[in-house]
């Protein structure tokens, strides 16, 4: 989220939508349903808040914002938008791109989230197996073990502070919900314990450059690459019965998966499948926190960690905007014309609070009987193909930290909590005691 002086990132003809106002997350429910209530899908402006999510090419183009559940649904099933952000570039327009002129780096962009059908259909075929819920269920007892784990550290650190039961410390983000799910990533693709440290601080170093090449991301993403191809190798050459020796060896009517394709998976599960994760663990633990109802009846009946979870994608899912779309003909959505060459933004924050699907939107339900049907891991043939772990990690890392600390609270006012949106919606720290 930018600061208090950031320019607006939308400025739609129907509305104002100021992702760079340092209160917009604790409005942006408000703001969104202001917009839906005017149009489905505005025409907006990018502008300099924006400008470092959007590819250099598209940043002067003109952009529509999808707000409606409908209109955002439809985006996300068509396929005269692209995902791909080459699509109808310039050789110029091209080398412009995140490591655009970098053979090396160039490779990360065959990764699910920016490849159409028919390359996107064949590589899904391939890793899908990978990813069903029975075959991401085994990891069940592994990711059980990690959360304990992770727990078991905290209040031992606490007991090592001189901090006696009820008065622990815990803050949720850094002990907890940041380390669980890239514990886990690493432990899916086999990566060693001793390079773990390097690979994680090399995705750090990604995410905190926001994948501009002018903060540097270039060398980091090139180093980050070297050691995926000899990941890739390694596990080629010495399987074991982690996830990349599964897609190491994936193969269907005779094809398989590159080495170029196996990087930029690698790629994907740990930067894309790590950092979602852990937004959505520390949200449902502030939602069920700020709303005692919702938490007593958890407390009563643990099962309804399946409902925290999906309720608390419906109301905060960590993934604030799908990935925008690249008009490749002229279309109508939402009853406005688009045309080719136009960004389309389907805003998923938006359309799961969306009246005319959900009734009372803006109330956090763990009961609500339609909660799945929110749009938090997309829709269509871009639906996340990681939804059945962030589903399993979710349900084990709450149901856990309710079941081991009953008595569990903030330590600061709900206020002060702070969220941000841009890129993803989570929370940066969550300070607990217990």
């Amino acid at each position: 989220m930018g600061d208090a002086a950031a320019p607006d990132a939308f400025v739609p003809e129907t509305g104002r939508l100021d992702l760079g106002d340092p209160d917009f997350p604790d409005q942006a429910s408000e703001r969104y349903a202001a917009l839906r209530a005017a149009c489905p899908v505005h025409r907006a402006l990018i502008t300099d808040s924006m400008r470092g999510s959007v590819p250099a090419p598209f940043r002067d183009r003109p952009l529509w914002a999808v707000t409606g559940y409908d209109a955002t649904v439809a985006a996300l099933v068509d396929d005269r938008l692209s995902v791909d952000p080459r699509t109808g570039l310039s050789a110029e327009e091209l080398a412009a791109m995140p490591g655009g002129d970098d053979p090396e780096t160039r490779v990360l962009l065959r990764n699910l989230l920016a490849l159409d059908p028919p390359e996107h259909t064949r590589l899904r075929k391939l890793i899908q197996p990978s990813f069903t819920a029975r075959a991401v269920a085994a990891w069940a007892p592994r990711i059980q073990h990690i959360a304990d784990r992770l727990l078991d550290a905290a209040e031992a650190e606490s007991g090592a502070r001189g901090q006696a039961a009820p008065d622990r410390e815990l803050e949720l983000v850094s002990a907890y919900a940041y380390p669980l799910p890239i514990a886990v990533i690493f432990e899916l693709l086999g990566i060693p314990e001793s390079d773990r440290s390097r690979v994680h601080g090399w995705t750090e170093e990604l995410l905190r450059s926001g994948f501009q090449p002018e903060d540097g991301m270039a060398a980091g993403m090139r180093a980050f690459v070297a050691y995926s191809r000899e990941l890739v190798a390694a596990k080629s050459a010495a399987p074991g019965e982690d996830l990349l020796t599964h897609l190491v060896q994936a193969a269907q009517d005779g094809d398989s998966l590159d080495q170029d394709e196996l990087v930029a998976m690698i790629f994907l599960l740990i930067l894309a499948g790590h950092i979602t994760t852990v937004n959505l663990i520390a949200s449902a633990a502030y939602a069920l926190l700020t709303h005692p109802a919702q938490r007593a009846a958890l407390a009563a009946d643990p099962a309804l960690v399946d409902g925290a979870v999906e309720e608390t994608l419906r109301c905060w899912g960590p993934a604030e905007f799908a990935s925008e779309r690249y008009a490749l003909e002229d279309l109508e959505l939402g009853g406005v014309d688009v045309r080719r060459g136009e960004l389309v933004l389907p805003i998923l924050a938006a359309a799961d609070r969306d009246p005319a699907r959900f009734d009372d939107p803006d109330r956090f339900d763990i009961t609500r009987p339609d909660a799945r049907r929110h749009l938090a891991f997309g829709k269509g043939v871009h639906a996340c193909l990681g939804a059945p772990l962030a589903r399993l990690e979710g349900r084990i890392a709450v149901g856990t930290l309710f079941r081991r600390c009953p008595d569990l609270r903030l330590a600061v006012a709900p206020e002060e909590v702070r969220q941000r949106v841009v890129p993803l919606r989570g929370i940066p720290a969550l300070p607990l005691t217990y």
